[in-house]
């Protein structure tokens, strides 16, 4: 199956700080991969490389089988266009109603009627159960509401690769798993390749066909999310004990919380 998404012996250092250390992992194309890890580990800074928003100071960024590490601003927005984006705060615009946030990207990329946007536009929102809301101002939504118009936006002009900034953060254990199913969905239906950051480990046992954890910018494991249960890493033990796992009764069982901020 053909690798989608690889990073490469990536090392990067912002501001002095060593912010990944030898990093490498990839996703293959119809796959979900979680970057798993705790705040600060260097999580967002991976999806930043692979949206080519940063360069490393060594190592390769592949997408789609290109080397993006070098390319231009105007290559890099051929690739971008490859990719849908949910961010942790959703990054709707309160001025626009839901369904002008989801018709946005397809208005400024252009070369749609206004029928079609619109057919494209419901089609998301149905998808993510919203298309009632098509309407509605941001400000009238909560906060599970705006993630699944978030994600709507995301898959709104067919994007082969969705990446996804933390999408449980702030969420209960319901709307969590909402956005996990969608998730899933879009991998099933639409076979959708998905790279998903997040220190939410029941997130990564719903959706997960392959997980990296990062510790202060080193990986520390790579493989199944069950797998993460049997590591015998110091700091893949410490970051599943302190996230209220319980050893006993299945992989799921004892989580305290699907969506700590």
């Amino acid at each position: 199956m053909k690798i989608m998404i690889r990073l490469e012996n990536i090392n990067l250092a912002l501001g002095g700080a060593e912010i990944l250390k030898n990093v490498s992992f990839h996703i293959r194309r119809g796959e979900t991969g979680v970057v798993l890890g705790a705040s600060g580990s260097g999580k967002t800074t991976a999806l930043r490389l692979i949206l080519g928003l940063l360069k490393p100071d060594s190592g390769r960024v592949f997408v789609d089988g290109e080397d993006i590490t070098d390319f231009s601003e105007e290559d890099l927005l051929r690739v971008r266009a490859k990719m849908g984006m949910v961010f942790q705060a959703g990054a709707l615009f309160d001025s626009m109603t839901v369904g002008e946030n989801v018709a946005y990207r397809l208005m400024e990329k252009g070369g749609f009627r206004m029928e079609e946007i619109e057919e494209k536009v419901r089609g998301s929102l149905r998808f993510v159960g919203l298309e009632d809301s098509i309407d509605q101002m941001p400000a009238e939504l909560s906060g599970g509401m705006k993630k699944r118009v978030a994600i709507a936006r995301g898959i709104a002009a067919s994007p082969a690769i969705m990446l996804y900034d933390e999408p449980t953060a702030g969420l209960d254990p319901l709307n969590s798993h909402n956005i996990s199913n969608l998730i899933t969905r879009l991998k099933e239906e639409q076979g959708v390749t998905s790279v998903v950051v997040t220190h939410d480990i029941p997130l990564a046992f719903d959706v997960a066909d392959y997980t990296a954890f990062l510790h202060e910018g080193e990986v520390c494991y790579v493989g199944g999310a069950d797998g993460l249960l049997a590591s015998g890493d110091g700091c893949v033990r410490e970051f599943i004990n302190h996230s209220g796992r319980a050893d006993a009764g299945g992989p799921r069982a004892g989580f305290i919380n699907g969506g700590a901020g």
